[in-house]
This record gives C-alpha cells, structure tokens and sequence, in this order.
C-alpha cells in the first residue's frame, strides 16, 4: 500500500503530505483502491489537481512495485482465508484503512490487524472495519509518530523487502 504524498514514495502508498514522506492525505493500495483523507486534504489546502497528481504518481509508483515483488506471480486468494496485516505502526491508521478495504474486497474469513504500535485513534479507526486489532502499545498522546515507539527504526529499501520475500518462496 502507499500513501498519496504530491510526491509518493511500497506495494501500498501514502498519498503524501508536502514536506514528508512519513505522513500522507491518502492512500493507494495494489489493486488500484484510492482512498483520500478529506479532512487532511482541505487542512493542507491541496487542490484537485494537486490531488490528481500526487495520486497518479503514486499509482504508477504502486504498479511498478507490486511488479517488482510479485515477480511474474499472482496475488495469492483470499476468499474464506483469515488474512493477517502487518505494519511497523499506525499513526493515522488512514492506510491500514485502505488496505483493509481492498483486502474486504476478497471475502476473506476475517481480518486481522497487527502491529507493535499505535494512536489510539488510529487503532480505533481501523478496528472498526477489521475483525481484530491486535497491538501492545497504544499511545494516547495528541500527537504520535511511529518511529517514536522505537529505539531504532528505518524504512526497508526494495532489496531488503526482496530478501525478505526470497525467504518465503
């Protein structure tokens, strides 16, 4: 999934926010699902054209990824299956929400959602159109940053998502 920045930045995407590639007004998920944080949008005053090329970015960027990890395979069926999300956080929750829908969108048995951490609002958002949130640090402050819960953290690179698929086929 990826989030919508003006300018993107995985198989998902944040549609981002000006300035970071860490916050996004919307997201685009692998199978071409958009969904865009109104609220956020009309906060940073981004137009529709801003919109439209912030979200087209990301989509090409998406496509091009999800070729790159999938290398040639299908995307495996969901129906009837209980399919686990995992993120190193939610701290808007707002992407997780659109992969979620996307993943709705297969008739899975249930889905579940796991991380090591997130907002309180973010983790509420989300459990309200999932089966399950499972996370172990849930914080309550006004603002919250993912990589707040760590000690280390950074971004997996493509080879590092590569390597890591390699293990599983």
């Amino acid at each position: 999934m990826h989030s919508v920045h003006p300018s993107p930045s995985r198989s998902h995407e944040r549609s981002g926010s000006p300035g970071t590639t860490e916050s996004g007004f919307g997201a685009v998920t692998w199978d071409g699902t958009v969904l865009i944080n109104e609220r956020l949008r009309s906060a940073l005053g981004l137009s529709d054209h801003d919109v439209r090329t912030a979200v087209a970015g990301t989509q090409a960027n998406v496509r091009e990824r999800v070729a790159r990890f999938l290398q040639g395979r299908q995307v495996p069926p969901l129906e009837k299956k209980t399919v686990i999300l995992t993120d190193d956080g939610l701290a808007s929750g707002f992407t997780m929400l659109a992969v979620a829908r996307s993943v709705r969108k297969r008739n899975p048995a249930m889905i579940v959602v796991a991380v090591p951490t997130a907002s309180l609002s973010a983790a509420e958002l989300v459990r309200r159109e999932v089966d399950l949130v499972v996370c172990l640090n849930i914080r309550t402050g006004r603002t919250f940053a993912v990589a707040d819960a760590y000690r280390e953290w950074h971004d997996m690179d493509d080879a590092e998502v590569l390597a890591e698929l390699a293990k599983t086929s």
